[in-house]
């Protein structure tokens, strides 16, 4: 299982999620992102380098594709898994 949808459907489970429904949750999110290939669990070439990330990494990435801005630019708050420019 690619590690980008074990993380999700972990989290997931935390929230109260089934087993099922959190697999099928986040395998129909990821698909629609591009993280898994459509129709399968199988990690896309995003998803594979997505996956070896750490979620501060992922956090600081997101905020820097949608600013402009540099990852490096940005602190990670683990509490809230966001990232805010320093």
């Amino acid at each position: 299982m690619p590690a980008i949808l074990e993380r999700l459907v972990s989290q997931l489970r935390a929230k109260g999620k089934s087993k099922s429904s959190a697999f099928a949750i986040a395998t129909a999110a990821l698909q629609k992102s591009g993280n898994l290939k459509k129709g399968t669990q199988k990690a896309t070439a995003k998803g594979a380098r997505r996956g070896k990330m750490t979620p501060g990494q992922r956090a600081k990435d997101r905020a820097s594709k949608y600013s402009g801005n540099k990852a490096k630019d940005y602190s990670y708050n683990k509490s809230t898994n966001r990232a805010t420019k320093k």
